[in-house]
């Protein structure tokens, strides 16, 4: 999945502005963009894989060509006014683990009056999603003042960002609403591998009590990690963890075809495997940014989202099959025989696929 773009503008008190777009250029040369949640689905999948294993030089040669094409297209605005953009400077990090889509940073500058009072951002639907806040710099002052983020999506400009105010924080149900929809959002419809891991959950006991009670287990689990990773008290890279949750998804599905009944032990490793699945969470968490004076807040309000889409599963997966079938003779061996068998190998693929370099 292409991750949506970030952009930074910091707008000085010297007269100068300067913008750090964060992007996968080589996303941006194929025209791959969030409609697709696997890239390998897009028209120009071939080139986007070919484009992802280039050297640095390689590829900003490449991308060469491209530029004055993103200036036309993307829009910065001070009081209505357009301000012509210039891209002065990529950098690009080499390949990496590939699986990973990796993360370029295009540097745009140019000079604004100190007149202005508000500025908007324009990033076209056909380059992604993308994430937008301003910092307003007074260096002589030593006065650092960041606006919090706006989620663009749906071709929509930002709404004016102030330049006259001290930084305000927005309201506090405006930061409940955002990181809860990007919490429900991360599980449905973008996060296939937890949506498996939920459904291997249900498919082996569709009794409310224990399958609240794995839930319950697996929120908890990843809400410590989700935390203490956000908090830079651990990490672990994305060439680990990936694979590792993939292998999750494959060990329930298989132990869901050997076990009859839900027995204790399966809420210790719904727990354990909770605690991989919030690493992978802190991952879209650390891209999308917190706001430093409601940090708690959008902690808990992501994982009221999250705990939200899982329980959205559920219920969707109740009332497709649970509700009508799971009372029938054949119910184990139609339903979640061959269900865990699917989300076994699916997993088992995942596993391997991500550590292949």
């Amino acid at each position: 999945m292409v991750k949506p773009a970030l952009v930074e503008i910091n707008v000085s008190t010297d007269g100068t502005y300067s913008i750090e777009l964060r992007a996968s250029l080589e996303a941006l040369l194929t025209g791959i963009n969030a409609r697709y949640r696997n890239t390998q689905d897009a028209p120009n999948a071939t080139a986007y894989d070919e484009l992802r294993v280039l050297e640095a030089d390689a590829l900003a040669r490449a991308f060469e060509p491209f530029k004055s094409r993103l200036t036309n297209a993307i829009r910065l605005s001070f009081d209505g006014e357009t301000a012509p953009l210039t891209v002065t400077r990529i950098d690009i990090p080499e390949p990496g683990y590939t699986k990973v889509p990796r993360t370029s940073i295009i540097y745009l500058e140019g000079q604004v009056p100190r007149t202005v009072q508000s500025v908007r951002w324009y990033y076209p639907e056909s380059f992604g999603d993308n994430a937008v806040r301003v910092r307003q710099v007074d260096e002589s002052n030593e006065k650092w003042h960041w606006s919090s983020w706006q989620w663009l999506r749906n071709d929509k400009a930002s709404e004016p960002f102030s330049l006259t105010e001290v930084f305000t924080s927005p309201p506090l149900t405006t930061t409940i609403r955002t990181y809860v929809i990007a919490g429900f959002e991360h599980i449905l419809p973008k996060g296939l591998d937890h949506i498996l891991f939920i459904l291997g959950i249900f498919l082996l006991s569709v009794k409310l009590r224990p399958l609240l009670w794995q839930v319950t287990m697996f929120t908890v689990a990843h809400t410590i990690t989700l935390g203490l990773s956000m908090n830079g008290i651990i990490a672990l890279p994305d060439n680990i963890v990936e694979p590792l949750i993939a292998l999750s998804i494959a060990y329930i599905g298989i132990e869901n075809i050997f076990a009859r009944k839900l027995h204790n032990s399966r809420l210790l490793l719904v727990f354990c495997f909770g605690l991989l699945h919030g690493m992978g969470f802190a991952g879209v968490l650390q891209d999308f940014g917190m706001p430093a004076d409601a940090f708690a807040t959008a902690l808990i309000s992501f994982n009221v989202g999250v705990e939200l889409g899982q329980l959205a599963v559920i219920a969707l997966a109740f009332l497709a099959v649970g509700f009508w079938f799971s009372g029938r003779d054949w119910y184990r061996h139609i339903v979640v025989m061959s269900g865990s068998a699917a989300i076994a190998v699916i997993g088992l693929y995942w596993t391997w696929d991500r550590m292949v370099i």
